[in-house]
């Protein structure tokens, strides 16, 4: 008769709420962690709980930070009349590797997806436009995924700073439809920012 390991189960459990992780990759993960010396795991599960306890959401820009502020918000040497516009702060990342893009950020924590119950006013829309009314800021770029969620939150974004005296452009197409920022080149992701064009 076989025993009800509850502790693994759960683990399983756990690891297969992850994205990307079926039944399988967790059972590997699971028994990796298993045949891992103990401070490993215990590493393992420190910096999963300290992420969560520390990791916060710039008060600016939304991005990720243990701070209030973030250390592109911080940043003195940035430009602060362009702000780029972008979905996850994994993409301030990708962008940040390039090196060529120096304004600060918005993040919008998502896209418009009906599918998904993700809606205009579950993003920081209107925290933009009242950094852009606030004065000071020339251009936003719009640098949403080019995708079919990431084109109609690119047009929300454009239709919320109409009015507005504000330059409104979005990444050229250097990055190809239905692809994510996260994953493009350095040299994809320079080309767009430097291609950028106006939102009519």
């Amino acid at each position: 008769m076989s025993e009800n390991l509850e502790s693994l189960e759960r683990l399983l459990r756990e690891l297969k709420k992850l994205p990307g992780i079926g039944s399988r990759t967790a059972e590997r993960l699971a028994y990796h962690l298993l045949r891992a010396p103990e401070e490993d795991a215990t590493a393992l599960a420190k910096a999963v709980r300290d992420v969560k306890r520390n990791l916060r959401h710039c008060r600016d820009c939304f991005n990720l930070t243990e701070q209030e502020v973030c250390a592109i918000c911080r940043d003195r040497r940035r430009d602060t009349s362009v702000i780029c516009v972008v979905e996850q702060p994994k993409d301030v990342w990708a962008l940040e590797r390039t090196g060529s893009y120096k304004g600060l950020y918005h993040v919008l924590l998502g896209r418009l997806a009906p599918l998904e119950d993700m809606g205009p006013e579950d993003l920081t829309v209107e925290d933009l436009v009242r950094r852009v009314e606030r004065g000071g800021v020339s251009e936003v770029v719009i640098a949403t995924n080019p995708n079919l969620e990431g084109e109609g939150t690119a047009a929300l974004v454009r239709e919320r700073l109409s009015g507005l005296p504000v330059k409104v452009s979005r990444i050229a197409r250097g990055i190809p439809a239905g692809y994510s920022i996260d994953y493009a080149s350095t040299n994809i992701l320079q080309d767009a920012l430097s291609e950028r064009r106006e939102m009519k």
